[in-house]
């Protein structure tokens, strides 16, 4: 019966698939697999930024992946939330396997925000939108997950758009803070940095900087009384998972060893 209401609907609210206009389905095999068919690995941009997370990727920012993602956020493709929601999820538990970092409680995702023009542009929030898919699917897999949307943006930030690595990390600098209150609900889990997409990891870098000026009695597992900023005190910061990163990320971090942040050390 559902597969018959699909092809009516088809019929009279004509349906492509956003990562390859295949007609008559949102999501073909092929472009579903390009997503979330191989297992989530590290990524590192060329240049670095400092203060970047420790970053998981599911798939290569390139063809069907990248149409998806645009489908998504610019075209308002919203029911592809939920396979991007599962694939950012694959990510982040790749990104927080047991061993990595404090295992107790649940996993806090905290998106990078977008801008309120840019939210009212596109009449929704597709970096939110996708953390719930995410945390949905997780919870469903056995692991405690929320969405903690507790960053947003302190000051005006031009569209990343067009920028280069220097201009990006320029154009972020300083440009999130956390939520009044928001540093409390921290407490309860393990934060993992969630966003759609990493290219120059300006974003990523700036929302690390961001959760670890909050004070240390208020990070869960955190010691108390260590500066903010310390190596002890950014290590559940510099976790983040993404859907996609640049191709040549995913080179970079074949020809590098896996390393992990410890107590004490950093990569």
């Amino acid at each position: 019966m559902r597969g018959w209401w699909r092809e009516i609907a088809g019929l009279v609210l004509p349906v492509a698939c956003g990562g390859c206009g295949r007609p008559r389905t949102e999501l073909c095999a092929a472009c579903a697999h390009a997503l979330a068919g191989a297992p989530p690995r590290r990524v590192r941009p060329a240049p670095e930024p400092a203060g970047l997370p420790v970053v998981h990727a599911a798939a290569p920012y390139a063809g069907a992946v990248r149409e998806l993602l645009l489908a998504h956020k610019e075209r308002g493709a919203l029911p592809l939330a939920g396979p991007l929601g599962g694939a950012l999820a694959g990510a982040v538990a790749a990104a927080t396997l047991p061993g990595k970092g404090p295992a107790d409680g649940p996993l806090l995702l905290v998106p990078v925000p977008s801008s309120r023009r840019s939210v009212r542009a596109r009449g929704h929030d597709p970096t939110r939108r996708i953390a719930l898919a995410a945390a949905a699917r997780l919870r469903r897999s056995g692991r405690p997950a929320r969405v903690v949307p507790v960053l947003r943006q302190r000051r005006y930030v031009a569209d990343q758009a067009g920028l280069g690595a220097r201009g990006r990390f320029a154009n972020l600098s300083e440009a999130l803070e956390v939520v009044p209150g928001g540093a409390r609900l921290l407490t309860a889990g393990r934060v993992v940095l969630v966003d759609d997409l990493m290219t120059t990891g300006a974003s990523l870098a700036e929302a690390a900087r961001a959760l670890g000026a909050v004070r240390p009695p208020f990070i869960h597992g955190i010691p108390h009384g260590l500066p903010a900023g310390s190596a002890q005190h950014g290590i559940e910061q510099r976790v983040a998972a993404v859907i996609a990163s640049s191709p040549a990320s995913f080179e970079i971090n074949r020809n590098s060893p896996e390393t992990w942040i410890v107590a004490g050390g950093e990569r």
